[in-house]
């Protein structure tokens, strides 16, 4: 019991930049304090106290702000950073190792009880603050989910979800994400997982490149008209680039 508590304390100072004692950690982190208080009140659930439990989880949210069903199951150096609303479901399922931002549903979408309604974490999955994943699938091992997106159907190991419906971005190595890497992304998402912004700049560079291309086609008409001497190229060609594909990325972030 007591190797738990000191992994669920390391795992705090492990991921969050601002946690700077044992001390504080322990007396001033809600998440920790409502994961400790999910175990007597799973416990209760799971040993046919049903009402008990669910006052325990009553209380935790309470004081918590995070409200976990008694019947959720939370695995070990599970982190809720901030987590002020976050809510998670009776047959919800949270793998070790997994980081819970603010403002996340871990929501069904049935109404039949008896039936897995809510959905399955793996390991190391970061759920960014306000999204919502709803229904009982799988969240593979190291996947991300976006801030505000809403997930509504499964996510492969390592894979990235953003948007409304989520969009799903395979991973670029189809290795699992590690948050102990220095590179963890902590929200759940860098810009260049976006996929609008990134067919956004494709049609970008598509545009100037033809832009580039028929500037030069008329250049090359103009020389060759000179040779010529004949007036064969309007008045209103474009043969200077106007295209301003350096500001539209800006814009969209590049």
């Amino acid at each position: 019991m007591f190797a738990r508590i000191r992994s669920d304390i390391q795992c705090v100072l492990d991921r969050d930049p601002a946690a700077r004692s044992v001390w504080e950690v322990v007396t001033c982190y809600p998440g920790l304090h409502a994961v400790w208080l999910h175990r007597p009140a799973h416990w209760c659930w799971t040993h046919g106290l049903k009402w008990l439990g669910r006052f325990i989880s009553h209380i935790a949210r309470f004081f918590t702000g995070i409200e976990i069903h008694p019947g959720a199951k939370v695995g070990e150096r599970v982190f809720f950073d901030h987590a002020m609303g976050v809510v998670v479901g009776e047959t919800a399922e949270i793998g070790d190792g997994c980081t819970i931002y603010q403002g996340v549903t871990l929501g069904g979408t049935s109404l039949y009880k008896g039936t897995k309604r809510h959905p399955t974490l793996g390991k190391d999955v970061v759920v960014s603050a306000g999204a919502k994943v709803l229904g009982g699938f799988l969240v593979g091992d190291g996947a991300k989910i976006g801030s505000n997106a809403v997930v509504i159907k499964p996510v492969p190991a390592g894979a990235t979800a953003v948007g409304i419906p989520a969009r799903i971005i395979p991973s670029k190595t189809g290795e699992s994400a590690d948050v102990t890497d220095p590179k963890f992304q902590a929200y759940g998402i860098t810009q260049e997982d976006d996929p609008l912004s990134q067919a956004m700049r494709g049609l970008i560079d598509n545009a100037a490149g033809q832009e580039h291309q028929i500037a030069l086609l008329w250049q090359a008409i103009e020389t060759l008209a000179e040779t010529k001497k004949r007036d064969c190229v309007p008045q209103d060609a474009a043969r200077e680039e106007n295209f301003e594909a350096e500001k539209l990325n800006q814009l969209i972030g590049k």
